[in-house]
């Protein structure tokens, strides 16, 4: 598949009346797309996986909140968010630190500075060892969200992975890490979330 037909254009975007009419129902269908591609690692950190349909959600959700009724005010959102639509062979996610509390985020931004680059997918077992795929910031976000002292509480990464890796990603088992001397923590991918993650890696 060509990269560049998974982006959204003004055509997927509904206007505002015919958005609001199908919003109920349209919203129970991406909250329940999300919770198949939702990995939790650990007690602070959650990853939601991206795809067309969820970064379209996003766009429509901005619109709804901004009022945004002319094609450039669509156009700019859909500039900003369309890289978060991964290629065939990527994964793309927002990585969530989710903390609540001044106290806690003063505590533990500090102590999560490069978990852009701390992300990681084990892939397989067993004698071999598992092949690891370590995530990639978003290059338009990572200038803004990226500091020396302090991280930000939400970051946008990418996985790449050789087509030997989206085979061994189909077979299994696969784990998901933070791999920080401050935040070590793993969560294996059920085999729903690894079946709906291929559907991104897959052409």
């Amino acid at each position: 598949m060509n990269p560049a037909d998974r982006r959204l254009t003004l055509d997927d975007i509904e206007d505002l009346r015919a958005y609001e009419r199908g919003r109920p129902e349209y919203r129970r269908r991406v909250i329940e797309l999300k919770r198949r591609r939702r990995v939790a690692v650990g007690p602070l950190v959650s990853v939601v996986f991206e795809n067309r349909e969820t970064v379209r959600s996003q766009v429509q959700e901005m619109a709804r909140a901004e009022r945004m009724v002319t094609d450039e005010q669509i156009q700019r959102e859909l500039d900003a968010y369309n890289p978060l639509i991964p290629s065939p062979g990527e994964l793309s996610a927002t990585v969530f630190i989710e903390l609540t509390g001044d106290a806690a985020l003063r505590d533990w931004l500090p102590r999560l500075v490069g978990i852009e680059r701390a992300v990681e997918l084990r892939l397989g077992a067993g004698a071999a060892g598992a092949d690891v795929v370590r995530s990639i910031p978003e290059e338009a976000h990572a200038e803004a969200l990226t500091r020396e002292d302090v991280t930000s509480s939400v970051h946008y990464v990418r996985f790449r992975l050789t087509p030997q890796q989206v085979e061994r990603f189909a077979a299994g088992p696969v784990t998901l890490a933070v791999d920080l001397p401050t935040y070590r923590e793993v969560a294996p991918l059920t085999d729903e979330a690894r079946a709906e993650l291929l559907s991104d890696l897959r052409d």
